[in-house]
């Protein structure tokens, strides 16, 4: 959809940008140790994402990894946020709450953008709907950073069907245990 959006549109934009500095991890979990690994085999941290799991290609959602949960973990949530976006806050693309402690990945495309039935309890990204929003940065706004952020709780959550940010992260408060962070950048030329 912002694919279509001029690339001078863009380029002006390039200056707005929500921030990494607004992410979960770094505004409402600063102080949260970063005691969980989180990895892709698709991407490096800090490296580029390949354009499956983008608007640019088949919209897959990336296969992950993550270790690092203590015994105490009673349940897993993972978070990914568009800190490049043009908006006050970052974009969500994808909320996944209570994950089982036993489960230790997401494979590639396991998460799509109609995941009502996957068995999965996912809350709302930024365009409303519960699944994978694949990265679709404006032509021109430049390099975006996907956050993917994985956090261990001390206990499941209490939450509707489909949570929002703000309901996850409050139902979050007083709970983490740790967390785990990878980044994964694109951009359109």
């Amino acid at each position: 959809m912002l694919e279509k959006i001029p690339s001078a549109v863009g380029e002006a934009l390039s200056g707005l940008k929500a921030g990494v500095a607004k992410t979960a991890c770094h505004a409402a979990f600063a102080d949260v140790p970063a005691s969980l690994t989180l990895t892709s085999p698709a991407f490096a941290d800090g490296g580029d994402m390949p354009a499956r799991f983008t608007a640019d290609g088949a919209g897959l959602s990336p296969p992950l990894a993550w270790s690092g949960l203590t015994p105490e973990t009673a349940s897993v949530v993972l978070l990914v946020e568009d800190a490049g976006s043009p908006t006050p806050q970052p974009l969500v693309h994808l909320i996944v709450w209570n994950l089982p402690t036993d489960r230790t990945d997401l494979q590639e495309g396991e998460v799509s953008g109609h995941s009502a039935d996957e068995g999965l309890p996912l809350g709302r990204n930024s365009f409303l709907h519960a699944g994978w929003l694949p990265p679709d940065p404006p032509s021109g706004h430049g390099r975006h950073d996907y956050v993917f952020q994985i956090y261990s709780l001390t206990q499941p959550l209490d939450l509707s069907k489909t949570p929002g940010r703000g309901a996850l992260l409050k139902a979050m408060e007083g709970h983490v245990l740790g967390k785990g962070v990878l980044t994964g950048v694109y951009a359109r030329a």
